[in-house]
């Protein structure tokens, strides 16, 4: 049996959507990623790309998804982990800081698409911080935290929040992944927005109509 056949079926699709991503972490713009340079960072024909995607919107998308599932990785943890309600932020900063770190091409990804070129991956990525939201806003009703906004006011709440950390995603990965003084800064930083959002929606009255 010859190296192509005992190939795995989704071998080359994972080794293209890889190759796109490291691309990203050494610096490139997703938007400005070729075909040809993908194909030839992954180690495969150009022409294999087109038995896998249809372009690079489609393996954005592809990479949309994969970084879908980081996001619930790091939702299930933090459910697992923040137990008592005054911690909830500090402590669902830091997991979010550390996934940051250890998935960084992905965030990485995620932050150029929320401005890049392609509007398909531009919504893709906004779609799945609507569904972040939306779950946030689902375990503050679990917890029984802001009870008294409405649920527009709730959700709007949980929407501020999401992009507040979106936001000081960029800074968390303008800095080096070694460099704790300034990570550990963002962090703070981020905890203290994210304070003053709860505080300002801890006092805000709801329409009663």
């Amino acid at each position: 049996m010859t190296e192509r056949q005992r190939r795995k079926p989704g071998e080359t699709r994972e080794k293209l959507m890889n190759a796109a991503l490291a691309l990203v972490g050494k610096g490139r713009h997703f938007a400005s990623l070729g075909i040809r340079e993908v194909t030839r960072q992954a180690g495969v024909v150009p022409t294999s790309f087109y038995r896998h995607f249809r372009n690079m919107d489609d393996l954005g998308l592809q990479l949309v998804d994969e970084l879908g599932l980081v996001l619930r990785r790091m939702m299930r943890e933090a459910r697992a982990n923040v137990l008592q309600s005054d911690k909830l932020i500090e402590e669902s900063v830091g997991i979010f800081v550390a996934h940051a770190q250890a998935n960084r091409s992905f965030f990485l990804f995620m932050a150029q698409g929320l401005a890049g070129e392609s509007r398909a991956v531009q919504e893709g990525i906004r779609s799945e911080m609507r569904f972040f939201a939306s779950e946030l806003a689902n375990d503050l009703r679990r917890l029984r935290l802001m009870e008294h906004l409405s649920d527009a006011d709730l959700d709007l709440t949980c929407d501020l929040v999401v992009r507040t950390v979106a936001f000081s995603l960029t800074d968390l990965l303008s800095v080096s992944t070694d460099d704790d003084y300034q990570i550990g800064q963002i962090r703070k930083r981020t905890t203290r927005f994210l304070q003053m959002i709860f505080l300002g929606a801890g006092h805000w009255q709801s329409d009663s109509a």
